[in-house]
């Protein structure tokens, strides 16, 4: 089963979060929450797998608790999927930055919500990774300079590959493919990156090949 928690300040779009989700047979709602302070206490008690975080809500907003989850080492496995009434918004960026997996426009499909929490839960790949590069690249282009990460010094050669290949938003079945490989050594590598950067999750690696400058806004993983 997959844990999930809502937090939005909207009664009635919890609402229907919870009947599109528990129609599924692998999908638990575990629990809600109407402001981000809540969604951050929830989030520690509940231990859900996914939580849907509205970015918009009063007193702490939903990209200062995605701060709070992902700083937060005892909410590691928590994958936090930022909700947003624009396809484009300041503060999405921002969020994918502070550790949120992606983000779904409120107005999504419902197959298509129930698809991304799988995703999301699994860690597979970003959320709607079209939009999300285009939003990446939007905003990690206003970055003035790039700032050159030493921890990138420990990938080798084939790593830095699969690398900007994700930073391209490209699935592991879509790097395999690209790069020739199996399926599964594809996901072995994007395993072994995230590892050695620390990082989260394909999100975080996404935010730091275009931030140290490995990948330029624009670009679709050429290298």
């Amino acid at each position: 089963m997959i844990k999930v928690l809502l937090a939005d300040d909207q009664r009635l779009v919890r609402a229907g979060f919870r009947s599109i989700l528990e129609d599924e047979d692998d999908f638990e709602v575990v629990g809600e929450a109407g402001d981000g302070a809540e969604a951050v206490a929830k989030c520690r008690e509940l231990r859900p797998d996914v939580i849907l975080l509205d970015i918009r809500m009063p007193g702490v907003d939903g990209l200062e608790a995605a701060r709070r989850i992902g700083a937060d080492p005892r909410l590691d496995d928590v994958k936090v999927v930022i909700l947003t009434t624009f396809d484009l918004d300041d503060y999405v960026y921002g969020a994918l930055r502070a550790g949120a997996s992606g983000f779904l426009v409120k107005d999504t499909e419902p197959e298509e919500l129930v698809h991304a929490v799988r995703v999301a839960a699994r860690g597979d790949a970003l959320i709607s990774p079209g939009i999300t590069r285009r939003l990446i690249s939007e905003f990690a282009g206003r970055v003035k300079a790039p700032s050159p990460s030493p921890r990138l010094n420990a990938l080798t050669g084939r790593e830095r590959e699969v690398m900007h290949l994700v930073a391209a938003g490209l699935t592991n079945d879509e790097i395999a493919e690209r790069l020739v490989l199996s399926p599964s050594t594809a996901k072995t590598h994007v395993s072994r990156i995230m590892t050695k950067l620390d990082t989260r999750d394909r999100a975080q690696l996404v935010i730091l090949a275009y931030e140290s400058g490995m990948v330029r806004p624009g670009w679709l993983g050429g290298g």
